[in-house]
């Protein structure tokens, strides 16, 4: 895969709008293990409310899908792949990200601790923007890099 293909498939998936239309897959592997992704979400999303018996449940499979997620991501980052894969995995994250976000909306189980993590979320989007703007650019540890420009 050239540079510039990689590059556009880890914008295409860090797009806040990137999951608008996505579809859920039907199955994924995740750890080696093959999950009916969609058939999990909508069970789950058919409740008004998570029973006390199945947020264990959900929590680790959002902590899975994030794992997942990032180890796809973390592959896709190293470019020693074709460029179909790497449109494959791309599909795949935001599949997965499609997942997250149906699970996430579950509603808050704990009000402050939503309000802290959408705080934590609203400051993550805010440094990005500011370091985009200053031409600042961030390696996978989250150390910056200058773009070279004075």
């Amino acid at each position: 895969m050239k540079e510039y293909e990689r590059k556009q498939l880890l914008e295409r998936i860090g797009r806040d709008g990137a999951t608008v239309g996505a579809a859920i897959p039907d199955r994924i592997d995740i750890q080696g293990e093959s999950v009916d992704l969609r058939e999990f979400v909508f069970e789950i999303k058919r409740r008004d409310t998570v029973p006390p018996g199945e947020r264990e449940r959900v929590e680790q499979a959002k902590t899975n899908l994030r794992r997942e997620r990032l180890q796809r991501k973390q592959r896709i980052e190293d470019g020693d792949i074709p460029r179909e894969e790497g449109e494959r995995l791309a599909e795949a994250i935001i599949g997965i990200d499609r997942a997250l976000n149906a699970l996430e909306s579950l509603g808050p189980t704990d009000l402050e601790a939503e309000m802290e993590a959408q705080e934590r979320a609203d400051k993550q989007r805010w440094m990005n923007f500011l370091q985009k703007a200053l031409g600042q650019d961030t390696d996978s540890q989250g150390a910056s890099r200058s773009s070279g420009r004075l």
